[in-house]
């Protein structure tokens, strides 16, 4: 399943894409200061990509509870629904930031470069999660 991977943050939103069982970094879009154009790029982007389906990254706080980021990524879920003839699933993303930020250090990336690719790879960790978890387990009784 073709799946787009987001992770909206204030600045930019990070996409991800997914052609089966691996997430790939696809794409980071600049906020407007518009949601309805920001998401007209999503809908146009998934509609380029062939997705099926929207996982949307929900920063819920480290002990599971919503505080008021993962409140404002529902609200504008609830818009993205009105441009995107998809289903749209959130996806618990606690942490996938520092994970992104540890594979970017890994792979030797510095600052600047860092700063413009970390939302497409948080994206990608999200989109990966949510592919593990959704892949059929094998029957270990």
């Amino acid at each position: 399943m073709r799946a787009l991977g987001l992770d909206l943050g204030s600045r930019r939103i990070g996409v991800s894409l997914s052609s089966g069982s691996m997430a790939t970094p696809y794409e980071v879009v600049q906020r407007s200061g518009s949601h309805e154009r920001d998401h007209s790029v999503i809908a146009r982007l998934a509609e380029e990509a062939g997705a099926e389906l929207i996982v949307v990254g929900l920063p819920l706080s480290l002990d599971g509870s919503k505080g008021p980021a993962a409140v404002g990524v529902e609200a504008e879920v609830e818009e993205l629904r009105e441009h995107v003839p998809l289903p749209i699933e959130l996806w618990d993303e606690r942490l996938s930031t520092v994970e992104a930020t540890r594979r970017l250090q890994a792979a030797g990336v510095g600052g600047r470069k860092r700063r413009h690719v970390i939302d497409q790879v948080a994206a990608t960790v999200i989109l990966q999660s949510w592919l593990d978890a959704s892949r059929p387990r094998p029957d270990t009784a």
